[in-house]
């Protein structure tokens, strides 16, 4: 179930149901996901659903992992990704391949050194990971050409829009519970412009690290 068949089905999916950004697609097509879920769920590594990877986090849908980093790439190529929640580590690995440098927060620290060791293996050495709140960005690197945060907040961070470069796009999910919206929204001169779109199902931005 992890065979070059089975990839190359889910990218016919997820151009079918509207991604079409041709290098995120190749992206997705050689990214081993199966390596990002616990090996009983391998078998389901390459369906197009977000699947469980303990501490009450799931690794999101591919669609959800591709039309995220379409929307970030949509304005051209990104020098510096901010990832808000590293979880897995899947979402980092795809947009390592697609950015120069990703810079990657998680709160609970089992979760991102197991991502670490993932990425290692699959020698991609450029992302810098931090321990922490994502809440807070990470205000020492910045501004970020681009943000991608991989839970739902309640109210969008003001730290990760004070965070971003003029011209810079962030992509969040928003909301509480059932109710969720994903939200791009972009540094202009004047402000920032906010676009809702998807309607999105996401685990809850929460503050504080865990080890």
């Amino acid at each position: 179930m992890t065979s070059q068949r089975t990839r190359d089905r889910l990218i016919q999916r997820l151009y079918e149901e509207g991604l079409s950004d041709p290098r995120v697609l190749e992206v997705i097509r050689r990214t081993p996901r199966h390596l990002f879920v616990d090996e009983a769920l391998s078998h389901r590594a390459y369906e197009d659903t977000a699947l469980p990877i303990g501490h009450n986090q799931t690794i999101s849908q591919p669609f959800m992992v591709a039309r995220m980093s379409e929307l970030l790439l949509a304005d051209g190529p990104l020098d510096k990704v901010l990832e808000i929640g590293t979880g897995s580590g899947y979402q980092t690995a795809v947009l390592a391949q697609l950015v120069e440098r990703v810079f990657s927060v998680e709160r609970i620290q089992a979760l991102q050194d197991r991502a670490k060791e993932r990425l290692v293996e699959l020698k991609l050495r450029n992302v810098v990971f931090r321990w922490g709140d994502g809440w807070e960005g990470w205000p020492a690197l910045a501004p970020y050409n681009g943000i991608i945060v991989t839970a739902a907040a309640a109210d969008v961070p003001q730290a990760l829009l004070d965070q971003l470069a003029p011209g810079g796009r962030l992509v969040i999910p928003v909301g509480v519970g059932e109710v969720q919206q994903l939200m791009l929204i972009i540094r202009e001169e004047e402000g920032f412009s906010r676009h809702l779109l998807d309607t999105v199902r996401f685990v809850p931005l929460l503050n504080g690290p865990v080890v």
